[in-house]
């Protein structure tokens, strides 16, 4: 190989830029030529390559977000964009893609290296850490310790204003996040996609914490949570418990 090229796609998480990092310096080392695509697969369709010589990943690993941006692309699903796409590579005589990204980078990436025989490497970078193969996906440590930081303060809060503490996270379709800082934090409850949750067993557990003198709680809600989110279930909680205070 002479040339590869590094894209990063979908949501941003923390860790991207060491990562691209790491692709330009280990390529240089190996005497390959490293292209950048501005824009996720935007770029890649469009053509809109540069070069990475080894100054421009220069200060860059402790830094979030990308350096090479990201966009969300409609015509990449298409076979048509995919076709376009893998054309502008083997124009620009670039010999492997390297691509930064969750499931829906890694899909589209995996549908165009075997329709077009493109070799493509994925380096798995999403918070949600919802990628086969790897125990930790860049980001997934970050965004946890984020989040636990956050219910440990407001965990103080809800004690001194006896609260109840509704606290979404990120996670559509995995539960990762909200699992892990809710066991960490101390949740008094967990509610993740893969698990039905009883609202009323809940309600009956956090009233029965209240005739026990426990005046605070704080709850862990997935975005992708079956019922819908933090802001739905206070509002159902309310209906059966409504004497405690809330907050999301």
């Amino acid at each position: 190989m002479e040339k590869i090229a590094v894209l990063t796609s979908g949501g941003d998480s923390p860790g991207m830029n060491a990562a691209i990092r790491a692709v330009v310096r280990t390529g240089i080392y190996h005497s390959i030529e490293v292209y950048g695509i501005d824009r996720g697969f935007k770029g890649l369709f469009k053509g809109d390559f540069f070069p990475l010589p080894s100054q421009s990943v220069s200060n860059i690993i402790q830094k979030g977000g990308t350096i090479l941006k990201s966009a969300r692309f409609e015509k990449f699903r298409t076979k048509e964009g995919r076709a376009k796409a893998a054309q502008q590579l083997k124009t620009k005589g670039i010999d492997g893609l390297i691509a930064i990204g969750g499931d829906g980078t890694f899909s589209g990436c995996q549908l165009m290296s075997q329709e077009h025989g493109i070799p493509t490497i994925g380096i798995p970078g999403t918070i949600d850490n919802d990628l086969y193969g790897t125990d930790y996906t860049l980001g997934y440590d970050t965004a946890i310790n984020t989040a636990l930081d956050a219910v440990d303060r407001l965990r103080d809060t809800a004690d001194s204003h006896d609260r109840l503490f509704f606290i979404e996270v990120m996670g559509r379709d995995a539960g990762f996040i909200a699992l892990n800082v809710g066991l960490s934090g101390g949740a008094e409850a967990i509610m993740i996609p893969e698990t039905d949750t009883n609202l009323d067993y809940v309600a009956d557990k956090l009233n029965q914490g209240w005739q026990r003198q426990k005046t605070s709680s704080i709850i862990v809600v997935a975005e992708g949570d079956e019922e819908g989110g933090a802001f739905d279930v206070v509002q159902k909680i309310k209906d059966q418990i409504p004497e405690f205070e809330y907050r999301v």
